[in-house]
């Protein structure tokens, strides 16, 4: 289900430059290429807006009396609960998806202080209050069904955290569309079914406003490369 991106006011942000779309088109390698090329026209910083469930499962395994084995079965039933036709998850389940969505903000936090400073930002995924689900960088706990008053709360409060990050809209965002195919041989581990789900969702996102470069991550990549780092450019020199 389609949610309003944000109530809040756009505030756009220059020199932010976001990389979007399916696991498999390239985006990881094409916003590193970026950050690189952008080091000659002054300070820049690549920066990773993913959830980092791994970063949360050290913390929770790191906890007395929960230990590893616990901390990696919290952080998989997060990450399963986001599939379909899954049962509501519990209390600690619930927590976890908080906890992971409070991370990707901690990270966002730290590229508006990069940004304030006049860095040049190049972001891997860009978190967007459009559509649920960390599939597509949007809440994750509004992707399931919550049965306990204290996690509906927890989904309220995760719902407006995610409204303020796309209140922040990056000078441009470009997307690397891919199909489901093609993107399946380029990362056989990761589930077909969530591959088709990206595949349809994020082309249609807006990310509240952005311009946006929609590229194949099938063409030839240093024609990809040649077009985003122009297009890049300009965001920038346009700021």
């Amino acid at each position: 289900m389609k949610a309003p991106t944000t109530r809040l006011s756009p505030l756009r942000l220059a020199n932010v430059i976001a990389l979007t779309g399916c696991d498999g088109a390239g985006k990881s390698t094409l916003s590193e290429d970026l950050a690189a090329a952008f080091e000659a026209l002054g300070p820049v910083e690549w920066l990773y807006l993913g959830q980092s469930s791994g970063n949360i499962a050290r913390w929770i395994q790191d906890l007395p009396l929960v230990g590893p084995p616990l901390g990696r079965y919290l952080v998989s039933k997060a990450k399963s609960s986001q599939s379909k036709n899954k049962t509501a998850p519990g209390v600690a389940t619930t927590l976890v998806i908080y906890l992971l969505s409070q991370w990707r903000a901690h990270k966002f936090r730290r590229m508006l202080k990069l940004n304030r400073r006049g860095v040049i930002v190049i972001t891997d995924r860009y978190p967007q209050a459009e559509v649920p689900g960390f599939h597509f960088d949007g809440p994750g706990l509004g992707a399931v069904t919550l049965e306990s008053g204290f996690s509906r709360a927890l989904a309220r409060r995760e719902q407006r955290l995610y409204e303020w990050m796309a209140s922040h809209v990056p000078a441009l965002v470009i997307r690397l569309n891919i199909d489901a195919d093609t993107a399946h041989q380029r990362k056989p581990d990761h589930r077909i079914s969530v591959l088709r789900d990206k595949v349809e969702i994020i082309p249609g996102l807006q990310f509240n406003g952005a311009q946006i470069l929609d590229l194949s991550g099938s063409d030839p990549y240093p024609q990809v490369l040649e077009s985003a780092t122009n297009a890049a450019r300009a965001a920038c020199e346009n700021d």
